[in-house]
């Protein structure tokens, strides 16, 4: 082979390896529990505990407590599983998916969809409506060179994006019989944390609501839409700020510029977006019943924390509240209420508030 010949195969392989970093998929995830690599911890604020019956609201309110018992006791038309039964909605960066079908005739088919998407599901509850996935990894981020494109699967382990993401899914029936599909991203980032780049440590990195439009557009195709259908109508749109800090009676609250079924809406996207724990939740009472847990400055027991956001940090006791959507007119206003419905007056109330507000734009 003469030398233009060796700068041609060279120019080729050096092309191909460019295109197949540019096409393809966006995502090809691996579970962390389906690898050799160690497992990411689960904060305490994310396992299930067992919900207090204080919370539970009798009558037509529609709860998470009542969400298994209103989709399968009560009788609800299923419209036919065709395009159009199936749309998007969006405020800014956040998009939820609204189907004309009933929330238990949907759940096997979504629990499904993260399967086959390669994920672990951690939290799989019909009474509540939510389910989770495992911390996993974007294989589609790892670079394709000509080594890993000739030796395949053999080096993958040695290949890292140091990067994970954990995904979840939040079903809620609507006041028409279907069903409103909520996907939000959690991600962490693996750091050096000392100088001699010896040791790294995972902390969080900020919500991708590309990735959620993402898994939304491929759960649309899942459910019969056209993939080009659905890309269409996941297509991003420019953020909007619409929510700010104000004060109402000297107690510090969130105002939303919009109705109370969207600022419903959203709020509770963004509380499962930030890692908030929703135990329960009344719609008829615009209330999220949340457990958060504070990370407080202590150099002692390191814990989840600690390697999230660094050697001093430490989890404290996990408080709950509750966070209300109160309609004014055209606005509305997010305030933050103790166990007992009374405002609340420590500083993790405006800390709460003001994490909503970055979020919902």
């Amino acid at each position: 082979m003469n030398h233009s010949s060796k700068l041609a195969l060279l120019g080729l392989s050096l092309a191909l390896t460019a295109c197949s970093s540019l096409e393809g998929d966006k995502v090809d995830y691996k579970s962390a529990t389906k690898t050799k690599s160690t497992p990411l911890a689960v904060p305490p604020d994310l396992t299930q505990i067992v919900r207090d019956p204080r919370y539970s609201t009798a009558g037509t309110s529609v709860s998470a407590s009542g969400y298994q018992s209103v989709s399968v006791n009560q009788p609800v038309a299923t419209a036919v599983s065709t395009i159009g039964d199936v749309r998007v909605e969006r405020a800014g960066t956040q998009r939820w998916l609204v189907v004309d079908r009933p929330a238990d005739k949907l759940w096997d088919s979504v629990k499904e969809f993260w399967l086959d998407s390669g994920f672990v599901l951690t939290m799989d509850q019909t009474s509540l409506g939510i389910m989770e996935t495992d911390w996993a990894e974007n294989r589609a981020k790892l670079p394709q060179d000509i080594i890993r494109s000739t030796l395949g699967r053999m080096l993958d382990s040695l290949y890292s994006t140091g990067e994970r993401d954990k995904f979840r899914t939040r079903l809620e029936r609507n006041a028409a019989g279907g069903t409103e599909i909520y996907i939000s991203h959690r991600g962490m980032t693996e750091v050096y944390s000392n100088n001699d780049k010896t040791q790294t440590i995972w902390q969080p990195r900020a919500v991708d609501p590309e990735l959620e439009a993402e898994f939304l557009r491929k759960l649309m195709v899942k459910l019969g839409v056209t993939a080009e259908r659905a890309k269409v109508l996941v297509a991003s749109e420019t953020p909007k700020q619409n929510s700010r800090l104000t004060t109402v009676n000297g107690q510090t609250v969130a105002q939303i510029d919009e109705g109370f079924d969207r600022a419903w809406r959203r709020v509770g996207l963004s509380l499962d977006r930030t890692g908030f724990t929703v135990e329960d939740r009344d719609r008829n009472q615009g209330t999220y019943f949340v457990r958060y847990v504070e990370p407080v400055t202590d150099k002692t027991e390191p814990g989840f924390f600690s390697k999230m956001f660094g050697a001093t940090a430490k989890v404290s006791t996990p408080q709950k509240y509750r966070i209300t959507v109160l309609s004014q007119g055209e606005n509305s206003t997010v305030t933050v209420l103790n166990t007992a419905g009374a405002p609340e007056t420590s500083g993790n109330a405006q800390r709460i508030l003001k994490v909503l507000v970055d979020d919902l734009k």
